[in-house]
């Protein structure tokens, strides 16, 4: 009788335990990548209108985020909202910043980069920009991948910067994974450490989409570097110190 009374204590424990973890993971409180993440030494987020009005100063006072990308465009004529104010904030406070634009079919791949010129002024201390690809998979795909060749040649020719491809793994694998070999990709992962088709190596891992960080009220995306500090100061122009 003792046994099974013991042993239906410890299963309720466990099951406590696993709700426990459950409620705050869905709250962002935590989350299970972040042990994966730990290991990389460069951390950021990236913030579009769906977080408001961001504290910059409030989340630069935190040394774990180095970086931030910043929604700037969708499509050929869509500006985000908060775009010029985080453009702005994040610069203040001394964040490496970056622009990306949101990928749309509708339009060509040219009139979207000019429109993301327009938006995104060209500063020699930006990160590359960032062509989020979330589409689709019943697209013709070489329709779409002529359409992403336009939009990353005219941006690299305006930024003198290749474009960096945010991809899920379903658009990297219909889209990607046997074209542009020489961009390198952002890949989203909330579930585990990534791996890509064919040996790929990722520069950028969005490793959690349900984070919480001060400064901002609601949920974030957060993510990591392949690489250290002195890779990063190394690729994206910038000094150790800085970041």
């Amino acid at each position: 009788m003792f046994k099974k009374r013991l042993k239906y204590t410890k299963t309720s424990i466990i099951l406590l335990i696993l709700l426990v973890l459950g409620a705050l993971e869905y709250r962002g409180v935590i989350w299970h990548n972040s042990l994966f993440a730990l290991r990389y030494e460069v951390k950021g987020i990236d913030v579009s209108h769906f977080q408001g009005m961001v504290d910059w100063d409030r989340v630069s006072a935190d040394s774990k985020w180095q970086f931030a990308y910043i929604k700037a465009t969708e499509g050929m004529d869509m500006t985000d909202e908060q775009f010029s104010g985080n453009w702005e904030g994040a610069k203040r406070v001394g964040l490496k910043r970056g622009a990306y634009h949101f990928f749309t079919t509708q339009s060509a791949g040219v009139d979207q980069a000019e429109h993301y010129i327009e938006v995104v002024p060209k500063e020699e201390d930006s990160l590359p920009p960032v062509i989020d690809i979330e589409i689709a998979l019943d697209k013709d795909a070489d329709g779409i991948r002529q359409q992403l060749t336009q939009l990353c040649e005219k941006l690299e020719a305006f930024y003198n910067q290749r474009p960096i491809l945010y991809v899920t793994y379903d658009t990297f694998n219909t889209y990607i994974a046997d074209h542009f070999e020489g961009y390198e990709i952002w890949i989203m992962d909330i579930i585990k450490y990534p791996t890509l088709r064919r040996d790929r190596e990722w520069t950028f891992w969005q490793y959690n989409h349900r984070a919480r960080i001060a400064g901002i009220d609601g949920y974030v995306d957060t993510n990591v570097f392949h690489g250290s500090k002195n890779d990063f100061a190394a690729k994206f122009n910038s000094t150790s110190e800085e970041i």
